[in-house]
């Protein structure tokens, strides 16, 4: 479906969470909070992010759910940091994780994840959950990219870019760009290899050397990487930049608006949402049940055609679809050739050389 898939082991809080910020496996401090604590049959607590996704949850995915099984999901926030201590301190009230896959690979080599028990699911059909989505320790939510966006009112038609090669082309392409920083968990090495030459499914494992080479060509471009999707969309909007990586629902949400931006999907980036089951889990059956829930045809359908931009892990929700909505998700089969999945674990294994290499060049470039 994909150029590569990686190896396996794979964009207003109730008071009971708080917002935080978790980008590609990046998160910054939260505590964790809940009020009452999971009785064994009738509730399950979910770690996630909070905020305007989990509203949109509630009401689409959780509250069905709850109606129809009878179980309640109590959606708490709690950062990398946080989850690590509490699973190789053996113990922790959350059942299951809502997260991006790279920080699932941080969190399985702990010991503290529990496999998932496909063979358990009854909503769900696993053979519909794509290949890629589908790990010993984690199961794809949803899917959304990392694209080339760009402000057609300072590149029209027949100017627009076409592929990382012509981001990095400043003669045939003026005006400033962005990219994301380090803070936010993973800058666009991937995009500066793609630059260079890098087919595809040539990517991982990245060379640093050349990555970093390729950036430094770029960075008198570039007045500010950003650090947060909301920054990087501004500065798209308000035409402080001509074009920059940008994610796919920032894009579609500003678009929508009015806002004179269009992406462009060759060589985009995949990433992937997913759900881990935490080992020893208090509710563990009632865990089992709503990723389950969550990842069935149905649910994934419905959250996709409700939160813009994001793709179903499941292929019958892919193709149950409307066609003008199909084309235009990622994952979908007609970007086939033009996507790539990023690599979850290189990323969890290699952020902490990176995060060194990165504090060195940024000072330098």
């Amino acid at each position: 479906m994909f150029s590569k898939r990686p190896p396996d082991s794979r964009p207003g809080a109730a008071p009971t969470r708080r917002n935080f910020l978790l980008a590609s496996g990046a998160a910054v401090a939260a505590p964790l909070l809940w009020t009452r604590r999971a009785s064994a049959a009738q509730r399950v607590v979910l770690r996630s992010s909070g905020g305007s996704y989990d509203e949109i949850r509630k009401k689409l995915i959780y509250e069905p759910f709850q109606k129809q099984t009878g179980i309640e999901v109590v959606v708490v926030a709690a950062n990398i940091a946080k989850m690590l201590a509490m699973m190789k301190a053996g113990g922790g009230e959350l059942d299951a994780i809502d997260v991006g896959a790279d920080a699932v690979y941080q969190l399985e080599a702990s010991g503290g994840l529990a496999p998932i028990p496909y063979d358990r699911f009854s909503f769900t059909r696993p053979d519909d959950i794509g290949a890629p989505y589908r790990r010993q320790y984690l199961v794809g939510n949803h899917v959304f990219s990392r694209v080339l966006g760009f402000n057609t009112a300072a590149l029209p038609a027949g100017r627009e870019p076409s592929s990382w090669a012509d981001f990095w082309d400043t003669r045939n392409f003026p005006g400033a760009r962005t990219l994301a920083d380090m803070v936010t968990g993973a800058p666009d090495l991937e995009f500066a290899l793609l630059a260079d030459g890098v087919p595809m499914d040539k990517i991982y494992p990245i060379d640093l050397d050349r990555a970093f080479a390729s950036l430094s060509k770029i960075r008198p471009s570039i007045p500010k990487f950003w650090d947060s999707g909301g920054l990087g969309a501004q500065m798209l909007a308000d035409k402080q930049v001509v074009m920059g990586s940008i994610w796919n629902p920032r894009l579609e949400v500003m678009a929508k608006s009015g806002v004179p931006v269009k992406a462009q999907w060759n060589q985009n980036m995949i990433q992937l949402q997913s759900y881990a089951l935490v080992k020893g889990a208090r509710n563990m059956d009632a865990a089992v049940k709503l990723i389950d829930y969550c990842v069935s045809a149905e649910v994934q359908q419905r959250f996709s055609e409700n939160y813009a931009g994001t793709g179903p892990v499941n292929t019958r929700a892919m193709n149950a679809l409307p066609a003008a909505l199909r084309d235009t998700v990622p994952g979908n089969p007609r970007l086939a050739d033009k996507s790539f999945l990023l690599d979850p674990k290189w990323w969890a294994d290699n952020r902490t050389v990176v995060n060194d290499r990165w504090s060195k060049w940024i000072v330098k470039a």
